[in-house]
């Protein structure tokens, strides 16, 4: 399988993931961090009082797991997403949706943290070990500084369908 199929087949399964942990609203609302936020956590240019169709947020939430699709690519290196499973890839896709890549001095995420380093989740996955890349969603459960129990639960969901692309 190529890897352009591999991480299709992926973002279909993640995109069940996604809209089950961020939920769907129709009504631009602030998420727990005060981030203006409509659809299925979709926050790019979203304004207090926006409005969408569920078709529109079916566009949104492809478009946003594309966006990590390219992140992923970008960063991991193609022998390390070649040898994975679409599970575990999907995994990660859900994970980068709900983060995005990071950007130093501003935001942790998949690719970057506020320090300007790496994630050593990124870093694991660079170096082709999957298994302990998996094992780190399990660290990223804080938003706005703050521990979420949603997180945790998304973050656990995440892991166990990264681990069982393991098998």
């Amino acid at each position: 399988m190529s890897i352009k199929t591999r991480v299709a087949a992926a973002i279909l399964i993640a995109t069940p993931v996604v809209s089950y942990f961020e939920g769907r609203n129709l009504l631009a609302y602030l998420d727990p961090v005060g981030i203006p936020t409509i659809c299925d956590g979709w926050t790019y240019g979203v304004r207090l009082g926006d409005v969408a169709t569920n078709a529109e947020c079916d566009e949104k939430t492809r478009l946003a797991l594309e966006e990590a699709a390219r992140t992923f690519e970008r960063w991991v290196p193609a022998k390390v997403i070649a040898a994975m499973d679409t599970k575990s890839i999907a995994a990660f896709l859900s994970m980068i949706y709900n983060t995005g890549p990071g950007k130093p001095g501003v935001k942790d995420g998949f690719v970057w943290l506020k320090s300007g380093r790496h994630s050593t989740m990124l870093l694991h996955l660079q170096a082709g070990r999957i298994e302990p890349a998996c094992a780190q969603l399990s660290y990223w459960v804080n938003a706005g500084g703050r521990k979420f129990r949603g997180l945790e639960r998304r973050r656990a969901a995440e892991r166990e369908l990264c681990e069982a692309g393991l098998q």
